[in-house]
This record gives structure tokens, sequence and C-alpha cells, in this order.
């Protein structure tokens, strides 16, 4: 039997890439395990990120390390594909000659075939999960139209394309008989699917399709474009059972400048009505947002409009980054990276301390309510970790449960809290 090792890096994007190679490779026979120590003699097949420079670095350590296996024959064959490899391809093979081969981001199809494989008709919408059996990410689009300052993706993955929805609705099928209760949709920019395929209904439509798979329990939305943002999906939400009340944003920033220089379509007003409509109509929402800090021109007015915009939208979850600037990119191109490291480091800290404190005050809400909450692992005896409707896996924060009945993973259950963080929550089942 032939043995492969899937390391996966980067985003849930490369998740999904990685678990339908998983799924081809063992249909036709092969032993494949994902993210562990590779065996002695295995294939393995390494999906890197190269998004940012720090993305990158991972990806660069982790390919030396496996070269290294290589030279020591531990491994058989050392394989690469995803973002970094599409984006170096000449550079990387010279660079690092103990990689066998180098396959780039929408090259699934070469890659299997390289391995003796064909996908064949079904061969890319099977699965085998890398996540916990019961939540996976259903991947609705690929590669990204809108051109953004500092962002390589377009470069990266291609122009915006929509999978059709027969498809999706094949595969989350196929997700939802195989135990998963909890789908969350991804994309470069999933507000922005169908559009493409002249089907502007076309999210709609996918999600009032998936919400009538019985066996799904909870659908989670993520990567949503503020611009022109689809105020249908916000009545769907509003009103359909098994759509989480949770939203990812990604708004970047609040400066009209700024957001003019980053290339973004959305403006400050446009960001605040949004965000201002999404609480007025589903008034419990968990907003999640992403800001870039750093970006060559920002100014210590910029920052102190997003400290105010935060302290106003209070977001439930929110991530920043600093820039780094992309080569290829238009902001590499056109803009100079003034700004110190140091200084846009700073900037980040002072943000991050800030939405701690509101974070807390948004956990605290909860304290003395019932939830829902999703069993994800046990964590000791008659203590399991799980997640609320309002946090999604990896990125949010969990519930510590306790509980005197035994619990199973993907299990809902009624929790009473009694304590919360800046993060996290903890309770007791109360079944």
């Amino acid at each position: 039997m032939r043995c492969a090792t899937i390391i996966t890096l980067g985003c849930s994007k490369n998740v999904v890439d990685s678990e339908h190679l998983a799924a081809a490779l063992s249909a036709l026979g092969w032993d494949v395990r994902m993210d562990a120590e590779p065996r002695v003699g295995d294939t393995l097949l390494i999906n890197t990120c190269g998004f940012i420079g720090d993305a990158k670095e991972e990806s660069v350590n982790q390919i030396l390390a496996a070269g290294e296996w290589r030279r020591q024959k531990r491994i058989g064959q050392l394989l690469v594909f995803g973002c970094l490899s599409q984006r170096y391809p000449v550079e990387l093979a010279q660079e690092i000659p103990e990689v066998d081969g180098w396959f780039g981001a929408r090259e699934l199809a070469p890659l299997l075939e390289y391995l003796g494989c064909s996908a064949g008709s079904n061969g890319l919408i099977a699965r085998q999960l890398s996540t916990p059996a019961h939540y996976a990410y259903l991947k609705v689009a690929e590669g990204c139209d809108r051109g953004c300052a500092f962002c390589a993706i377009p470069q990266i993955r291609g122009r915006f394309h929509s999978i059709p929805t027969g498809i999706l609705r094949q595969e989350a099928l196929q997700l939802a008989e195989g135990g998963v209760k909890e789908l969350i949709l991804i994309a470069q920019e999933l507000t922005n699917y169908g559009y493409d395929l002249g089907q502007p209904n076309a999210l709609l439509e996918l999600v009032q399709a998936l919400a009538k798979i019985e066996p799904l329990r909870w659908i989670r939305l993520h990567y949503a474009y503020p611009h022109n943002f689809p105020m249908q999906l916000v009545e769907w939400m509003a009103n359909e059972p098994k759509a989480c009340h949770y939203l990812d944003i990604p708004l970047q920033h609040i400066s009209d400048a700024v957001l003019k220089a980053m290339r973004r379509a959305h403006n400050a007003a446009e960001a605040r009505r949004l965000v201002e409509m999404l609480r007025t109509r589903i008034p419990d929402i968990a907003l999640r947002t992403t800001l870039l800090v750093g970006f060559p021109g920002e100014t210590d007015r910029d920052i102190y409009a997003l400290e105010q915009f935060m302290r106003d939208s209070e977001f439930d979850h929110l991530g920043i980054f600093t820039y780094s600037e992309e080569e290829g990119t238009y902001a590499a191109l056109h803009a100079e990276d003034t700004i110190p490291q140091e200084e846009k480091e700073a900037r980040r800290e002072h943000l991050m301390e800030l939405q701690q404190s509101i974070s807390a005050r948004r956990k605290s809400r909860f304290l003395g309510q019932r939830l829902e909450v999703m069993v994800d692992a046990a964590a000791g005896l008659g203590e399991y970790i799980g997640r609320t409707r309002y946090d999604s896996p990896e990125v949010d924060g969990e519930v510590l449960v306790k509980s005197a009945t035994v619990l199973t993973n993907g299990q809902i259950v009624p929790v009473e809290i009694d304590k919360t963080s800046e993060y996290d929550l903890e309770g007791t089942a109360t079944l």
C-alpha cells in the first residue's frame, strides 16, 4: 500500500484543498494521514501559504525541514503545492532541489496525475476531513477580482470563479451523511458568489438549499465583502433556524483616505451603515472583522479613527495584521513602505489591547444565560470544550463545559454560563 502524509499550512481554503486531495488518494488505495509526523518512506505533500511574509516564512521553514528528511531518506518523496509554489515556482525549485515536484494552488489535478492517479468525475467532491468529524468548511468559490492594493491573492489564486451550486450541494450532502453538523462557508469573497455565472441570487439560493439538508444543524458564513452587501442574506440569517447569527466581514480600515489608498470598494460610511443594519436586524449577531494597520500613508489620526470605530461597533471578534509589502501588488509598485515595523507593531498592540476590553464586555452579556453549545472535544473528567453559535472553530473563543453526563463530539447541549473572560466562557450542561 502506498502511504502519504499531507501537511497543510495557511487558511481554511487550503484545508479544503488538502481534504480533496486526501480523499482522491484514499479512494485509489493510498493510506493518507493529515497533519501528522510522516512515516518512514511516506510521500510527503506540503500545502503552502504565500499570502504575507510570516506565512511565507513558515512555509519555507517547513519545506526546508522536509528537505532534510528527504536527504536522510526518512521520506520517499517530497511534493510541494499551494500558494507559495504558485507564486515562486522557479525560485523555490532552484533553492530547494530536494523537492521532487512543485505544483501551484490551482494544480490539484496535475498533482494527482503526477502521482499516477486521476481525479475522475467525483474525485474533487469527496473529502477526507482533517477537522473534527462534526464540522467542515465548504469552499464555494476560488480566486478574487477585487485587486486590493495590498493583496497578492488574485496573482496566486486567479480570477474569481464560483463552484456550481449542484456540486456544492452534493459535497455538502456527502459531508452531512458523514457526520458533519456545522458547515462553514468560505471563499476569498463569499458575497460575490454567483455573479460570475450571471446568478446574483446564487448565494441566497445555495444557503437555502443547504438548510434543507436534515443532518446539518448550523450554517456559518465567513469572508463577506462589505461593498454591495446582499440584504436578502440578512433576512435569511434572521429567519432561518440553522443560520448562525454570526458574520465575518473583513473591513481592513475605517479611514476613507486609507481605504482609498488600499483600493477598497467601500468607504467609512458604508461600513458603519452595514454594521448598524446588522445589529438592528439581528440584535444578537456576533460580528468578526479583520483590520490592516501600517499601510503606507497611515497616520496617527487614522489610527484614532480606527479606535473610535472599534469602540462604536464593538466587534465580538477582531484580528489585526500589520502591513507587509508583497511584490507585484499595486501597493508595492506605487506606495513606499515608510512606516517602521516597530511602529506597525505598536499600533497593532494598542488596538488589540482595546479589543480585549471590548471582547470581555461582549462576552459578559452571556453571564447567567443558557446557550446552545456544540461539543468539540473532551477536556478531562466531566469537562468538555465546545463553542456557541457565536464562535467559529480555530479563530474564536471556546466554552469549558462541566457535565455530569457523558457528552460526545458534535453533540449540541444547553449550557448555563457561570463565568466569562475576554474570549472564552465557562458553564454547566443542563441536560
